[in-house]
């Protein structure tokens, strides 16, 4: 069939008829200023605070294709803008192409995430190919407000017994780690997500500024434990930009706000908040904004609080859902009164902190029973727990003052000896080996032989081992009554009376201790 003049006439007449043009209004800017990961734009009149906005590279290259890089504006100034750059700024010159893309930030969320290693963008680090998200959320939002939160009460077992019994921590909570560096911290927050196995409780851990190495250990030892199927790591490594170091945990945050609008619980970790003030201080000064104390920038207050504030508890009305946060805050030298952690410590519900004398004692984990802190207490304890860790946490600390004072004198009353051989034992329970969580019903299992009296006769170097064979004994002889513990969260005469048999008759198969 040949094709006619009239027929390629009225073709080419059908599409001029349907022809439409489309005016679309773009606000183009140009790099002013560029370097260490910070631009300075002009022509951008109309752009957003937290704005996305598009760096055409490549121009300067033989390349005909221009790779697009991205930014955020945060400073908005009478004749420039003021924006970080994510991710290489190198190919950026003076006088490129800048767009405003008319959105703010986002991260991709949802199920596709879970069990990834990403960076702040949603990008894959881990190599198992592109995340197919269906979603995105901004990564910075305003906390839910005080009516759409209900109180704490249910508990994170984080599987660490001093944790558990002394400074118990609630979904919904925020409470801090602080500590000097190479003491525990990082340690405290795997072994609570290992913890989470079976727990209903999604997971995200943001790694800010560590060292890529580390995280990859972290990640092989999430996976041994199959704590990965529930968990995703937000990655800004030691050698990315600040900028990505700066948005990191917000990010995160995002990523656990998915789950918390779906009813669902979700543990998060920020590793650590000290380096994420200091990546947000070197933004600040390269946008030359006027330094504070220590060189920080007036709202360095607000870059914590904004981002702690989003862990909460919803109440049933909008939806039940909670996000536990663990800020991580490492001190120099122990000094807990700088600016950085008493700012921190000012927003959270309470803190952790491990002191290194303790750590180098061999107490591991090294937290200081006097000086740690959960304001949200046994409300977030099952009933069991908090009939047997009541007085526990007193006792831990009235022992490291009486063994202090008793170090200078001989001559001590009954009572005062009681107490002592008592919190020695005390101390030896709350030792712990790492990725060596406990169930809940281990633990009071053996808090309630440490408060009725059932391990004085225990010699205090043999604690350790006779906590694991009574785990074993208990797993072969009185597995209904862990059962029994972890079902009902409580404890009552009968249990209690069947508790003490079987601690009383395991004694009797050791050939070091006689059974009264």
């Amino acid at each position: 069939m040949s094709i006619t003049k009239d027929f390629i006439v009225e073709q080419l007449k059908q599409q001029i008829a349907d022809y439409k043009s489309e005016i679309k209004e773009q606000t183009v800017g140009r790099v002013i200023e560029v370097g260490d990961g910070i631009a300075r734009v002009s022509g951008l009149s109309d752009c957003m605070m937290s704005e996305m906005l598009e760096f055409a590279v490549g121009k300067h290259t033989n390349s005909h294709e221009l790779q697009k890089v991205y930014g955020v504006a945060l400073n908005l100034e009478e004749d420039s803008v003021g924006a970080i750059i994510l991710g290489d700024y190198t190919g950026i010159k003076e006088g490129d192409e800048v767009k405003c893309l008319k959105r703010i930030l986002e991260a991709p969320v949802g199920e596709a995430v879970i069990g990834r290693v990403i960076n702040p963008l949603g990008e894959p680090l881990d190599g198992k190919g592109e995340i197919e998200a269906k979603k995105f959320y901004p990564v910075e939002k305003i906390a839910p407000g005080v009516i759409a939160r209900e109180s704490v009460s249910q508990p994170v077992q984080t599987g660490i017994k001093a944790i558990d019994a002394m400074i118990p921590i609630g979904r919904g909570q925020r409470e801090l780690i602080i500590g000097d560096r190479q003491i525990g911290k990082t340690a405290i927050a795997i072994d609570t997500i290992i913890n989470q196995k079976g727990q209903n409780m999604k997971c995200v851990y943001v790694a800010i500024g560590q060292k890529e190495s580390k995280i990859a250990s972290i990640v092989a030892k999430l996976e041994e434990f199959g704590a990965m199927e529930y968990t995703t790591v937000v990655l800004a490594g030691a050698s990315d930009p600040a900028s990505l170091a700066y948005i990191a945990p917000y990010a995160g945050c995002a990523v656990a706000e998915y789950f918390l609008d779906k009813g669902e619980d979700v543990l998060i970790v920020y590793d650590d908040l000290s380096k994420h003030a200091v990546a947000y201080r070197e933004i600040s000064l390269l946008l030359r904004r006027p330094p504070g104390r220590e060189a920080y920038p007036g709202d360095v207050f607000y870059l914590h609080s904004r981002l702690l504030e989003r862990a909460c508890k919803l109440n049933e009305k909008h939806g039940g859902g909670s996000i536990t946060a663990l800020p991580i805050i490492e001190t120099q030298s122990g000094d807990v009164s700088a600016y950085i952690p008493t700012n921190v410590i000012s927003i959270t519900d309470g803190q952790i902190y491990l002191e290194p004398d303790l750590f180098y004692q061999g107490q591991r984990p090294a937290i200081n029973a006097g000086l740690s802190v959960s304001r949200v207490g046994s409300a977030a304890q099952i009933k069991a727990m908090k009939k047997v860790a009541g007085k526990m946490r007193l006792e831990a600390a009235q022992y490291r003052e009486l063994a202090a004072f008793a170090q200078f004198g001989s001559d001590l009353d009954e009572e005062t000896k009681i107490k002592l051989e008592r919190g020695k034992r005390l101390i030896e329970i709350f030792k712990q080996d790492l990725y060596k969580p406990v169930p809940v019903a281990n633990q009071v299992l053996i808090f309630y032989a440490a408060i009725s009296g059932l391990l004085d006769s225990v010699p205090v170097e043999k604690i350790n081992e006779f906590e694991n064979g009574l785990n074993k004994y208990a797993e072969n002889n009185g597995k209904d009554i862990l059962k029994e513990i972890a079902e009902k969260g409580e404890l009552n005469e009968k249990l209690e009376e069947k508790m003490k048999k079987l601690i009383v008759d395991y004694k009797l198969t050791l050939d070091y201790i006689s059974a009264n």
